[in-house]
């Protein structure tokens, strides 16, 4: 009997065009030479789970995961009911089908779209990253029981999905994103992403969306809009519109609650809202993805599927870019820096603190510049983190103390601009003297530690583990490379008894294919000694 290793896989050839060799950080394994362009997104589907990467010169910088069980929900428009309204919290709670009601802010509520748009431009959105929702804090003059009642039938969209244990967040102001526009259709608004800069180029996108737009209809042009011709802004207009006035004829005999429209999964709205020019090539390893995909970028984006490839060799994809690595570091309490110095990234109930130490960085002349020097460049890292690890809500930052307050200004400064690159919208206050700054990160989604890690049970409860859903899905993509190896007749899997359970469940599907598919037997093995995260994959001739 032997046991499983991915080691000794065949590097697929590619044609080397205008790519370049890099070398890959790969913690304590040494760095191995792959090809890469300067900015790409790489998708790995399998049919538990979707995994997107962005990879911007050499890094990966953005991670998405999506899980059939547990598709995101955000985007998907509902025909829901009132189920009870709290006048001391300006909300009311929404029953739209879903285990838990989902809540609606009075600044949400489609009745004062003037008060919201008001606010709205305010914050000056922009189209790059739409906001859903108005201002948590802001409450409009109008009690909400004025406005809603219990019983009423209202149309929302999920702007926040179910976090930390509560509800969604809805809004009835409902927003269609399209390749090149963001349709409005309860806010009379036209407005251009921030990330377009030259202002020839702004003013011509307003005035042409003025021009084109029904009344009391909004418009944003998004950032792939740059450069788009008015009859192309147009056609996408009109598509969007049909599927508003598609969605209005559904909601009037749909039941209630029910959802009337559904955003497009992750790989769609990836292909969507990052697959731009300044992308420059995106790599997918499911065939019937690719094609979908192919399908979708001849549609909307056509020039743009030369950048696109399947992937067809036989190292998994996220193990031949050196991702799989990436993921388990980004799970890590501990980052170091180059210097020798290092920050400790802690999760909490209400808040995210990230401390910044000088670890074996001595420095150089003085203590006042060493510390400088290190937490100018945990800036960096911290931006690069919040990221990766799309961490939300709020932060607080423990710099190293400094003495100087023109010190504290610049490291303050560099925060901002490194956080500029994030399409998560970012609020920074101040430092204060003792060096703590606090923040906030837009959240959209579950952090990377809240989808991939559980409460430890071994330490009651104390630290994190990789969860079992997570390992679990690890073990069917190890099977998946496995099972067609010649040496492989018998798999054996060997796990803990929980680990068993979830795999027998969630993954009883997938291991039935396999078996089909390839004419082999694959044993699950409980062993009660094993720890939660460990696992065997055994194979016999």
């Amino acid at each position: 009997m032997a046991k499983h290793s991915l080691a000794g896989y065949l590097v697929p050839k590619f044609n080397l065009g205008t790519r370049m060799n890099r070398k890959l950080k790969t913690g304590n394994r040494q760095p191995k030479t792959i090809l890469y362009m300067a900015s790409e997104l790489i998708i790995n589907v399998a049919p538990f789970e979707s995994r997107v990467a962005l990879v911007e010169n050499g890094n990966v910088v953005e991670l998405y995961l999506e899980r059939e069980a547990d598709s995101s929900l955000i985007g998907n428009i509902y025909k829901g009911r009132v189920i009870k309204v709290l006048p001391g919290m300006g909300a009311a709670f929404v029953d739209i089908g879903l285990d838990r009601s989902a809540f609606l802010y009075v600044a949400d509520v489609v009745d004062h779209y003037e008060d919201f748009y008001t606010e709205w431009r305010k914050e000056d959105n922009g189209g790059g990253q739409v906001s859903l929702t108005g201002q948590t804090n802001y409450h409009p003059a109008t009690p909400i029981e004025d406005i809603l009642q219990e019983g009423q039938e209202v149309l929302v969209q999920v702007a926040k999905p179910p976090l930390c244990g509560k509800g969604a967040r809805l809004t009835s102001h409902i927003t269609l994103p399209g390749r090149n526009l963001v349709l409005m259709p309860t806010v009379n608004h036209v407005g251009v992403s921030r990330r377009i800069l030259d202002e020839a180029e702004r003013h011509r996108l307003k005035e042409a969306l003025a021009a084109i737009k029904p009344p009391d209809c909004g418009l944003i042009a998004r950032t792939a809009s740059e450069g788009g011709r008015v009859e192309k802004l147009k056609s996408e207009m009109d598509f969007l519109l049909q599927i508003w006035n598609n969605l209005l004829r559904k909601k009037e005999s749909a039941p209630t609650p029910s959802l009337v429209h559904r955003e497009l999964d992750i790989v769609l709205r990836v292909v969507r809202d990052l697959f731009t020019k300044e992308v420059d090539r995106l790599i997918v390893d499911d065939f019937e993805t690719h094609a979908k995909i192919l399908t979708f970028v001849e549609t909307f984006q056509p020039l743009m599927k030369f950048n696109l490839e399947l992937y067809q060799g036989s190292e998994p994809l996220f193990e031949h870019y050196d991702i799989e690595i990436e993921l388990q570091r980004a799970l890590g309490k501990k980052v170091w820096l180059k210097s020798g110095g290092y920050i400790i990234i802690e999760p909490t109930e209400a808040l995210v603190v990230i401390d910044v130490n000088t670890g074996r960085y001595v420095g150089k002349h003085n203590l006042e510049e060493t510390i400088l020097k290190t937490n100018l460049e945990a800036v960096k890292e911290i931006a690069y983190q919040l990221r990766l690890r799309n961490i939300g809500g709020l932060i607080v930052i423990d710099f190293i103390d400094m003495e100087k307050e023109a010190n504290r200004e610049k490291v303050t400064n560099a925060l901002k601009e490194a956080l500029k690159k994030d399409r998560a919208k970012t609020s920074i206050l101040k430092m204060s003297e003792l060096g703590l700054v606090e923040m906030t990160r837009q959240r959209s989604r579950q952090s990377l530690h809240h989808t991939l890690t559980e409460p430890c049970p071994y330490c009651d409860q104390k630290g994190f583990i990789r969860s079992r859903i997570s390992v679990a899905f690890d073990i069917l993509r190890e099977l998946s490379a496995t099972i067609g190896s010649p040496e492989a007749g018998q798999i054996t899997v060997e796990v803990h008894p929980e680990l068993a359970n979830v795999l027998l469940d969630l993954g009883s599907s997938t291991l039935e294919k396999l078996e089909e598919k390839h004419q082999k037997e694959i044993v699950i093995l409980n062993n009660q000694n094993f720890h939660l995260e460990k696992y065997q994959i055994i194979l016999s001739l």
